[in-house]
């Protein structure tokens, strides 16, 4: 029982203060970052509108899995499974959640008029834990790079520091 109360614990307290977090829905290919809000015990996502952030694999009635990366160094701090529930646009539930993404919502093109382009173009989703996390991977899951023509950048040439030197004693 404690071990549960602590995986609670740890998913609000991670994904709170987590301003990014990356989300993959039943049939995506890849996680995705998505920015969020925390409310009211779940995840609010606001997409797939013009201007907006897409939502790829995600529907009502799905489910998401959501990993959160710590706010200090980035790292992955915990995976959690979520249900995914569609708000529909003007109920009491939506209003609220509304409210708290707009706050949140950067540089949005149309100011106070975005929540009626959000109720008639986009999505308001709820993501709301499971109670199952992932455990941590043992090793990294660093993928190699692709093939590619670009070079890694060559020694600089010998000379170089006296050139920086020689100027820095001119001033």
């Amino acid at each position: 029982m404690t071990s549960e109360l602590l995986g609670q614990a740890l998913v609000e307290e991670a994904t709170k203060k987590s301003g990014l977090i990356w989300v993959r829905g039943d049939g995506a290919p890849a996680a995705r970052a998505v920015w969020h809000v925390w409310h009211d015990g779940a995840v609010c996502l606001l997409g797939d509108g013009p201007g907006e952030q897409p939502l790829p694999g995600l529907a009502d009635g799905g489910r998401a899995e959501v990993t959160v990366r710590g706010k200090d160094k980035g790292g992955r701090l915990v995976t959690w499974t979520a249900a995914v529930t569609e708000l529909t646009a003007g109920s009491a539930e939506w209003d609220a959640t509304v409210a708290e993404l707009k706050g949140k919502r950067l540089n949005a093109p149309d100011g106070e008029a975005m929540t009626g382009r959000w109720a008639r173009e986009c999505r308001v989703l709820r993501l709301t834990p499971t109670g199952d996390t992932a455990p941590l991977p043992d090793g990294d899951l660093a993928a190699s790079p692709l093939p590619s023509p670009a070079t890694t950048r060559r020694p600089i040439p010998a000379a170089l520091p006296r050139l920086l030197l020689r100027r820095r004693g001119r001033k």
